[in-house]
């Protein structure tokens, strides 16, 4: 099957692990990676723009785009998280064709399918990644997140917003 055929939202969403026997883990690692103590001036957010489910494939994908591009030029003067955790087991009826795979197939009894993938189910207007760097970096990140977003089945855009200080911060600088 191809990603195409899971991308669209329909139904309940299947997400009970503990009765689901030999699904595959997630491809997704890391979730957030560079510094993540430093505090940063600005945030770009990679933003949704339709309701759809992103595979775990797409958005390791995304993420190992993005963070390679921020590492080669920033080394490791950024913070990049991914967002969405794909919770949603996907389920596939395999079917057999060619020369005499009518002996080996089911058809359509039984067609509940077997787990083959994860996904997470992304709305409308919801941030998938987002990166924090200072002023000077910010034209780093909005190319990483356009090269994260080329990997990704839905259009999406790239906002900027910048991180505001606490007051107790500001007064102590």
């Amino acid at each position: 099957m191809r990603a195409r055929n899971y991308r669209a939202v329909k139904g309940q969403p299947y997400t009970r692990k503990e009765f689901v026997k030999g699904f595959p883990q997630p491809k997704i690692t890391k979730f957030t990676m560079g510094d993540t103590k430093t505090k940063f001036e600005y945030q770009a957010k990679l933003v949704a723009l339709e309701k759809a489910q992103i595979r775990h494939n797409a958005l390791e994908a995304a993420r190992v785009a993005a963070n390679r591009y921020l590492a080669k030029m920033l080394t490791k003067n950024y913070c990049l998280r991914i967002l969405p955790y794909p919770h949603t087991i996907l389920r596939e009826n395999k079917m057999i064709f060619g020369a005499h795979a009518d002996r080996l197939q089911d058809g359509m009894r039984r067609a509940f399918g077997k787990p083959v993938g994860t996904a997470a189910r992304i709305k409308p207007n919801q941030t998938i990644i987002t990166v924090e760097v200072n002023a000077d970096n910010l034209e780093v990140a909005k190319e990483a997140l356009r090269r994260g977003k080329a990997k990704l089945p839905i259009p999406c855009r790239i906002v900027i917003e910048k991180i505001i200080q606490e007051k107790e911060e500001v007064k102590a600088a």
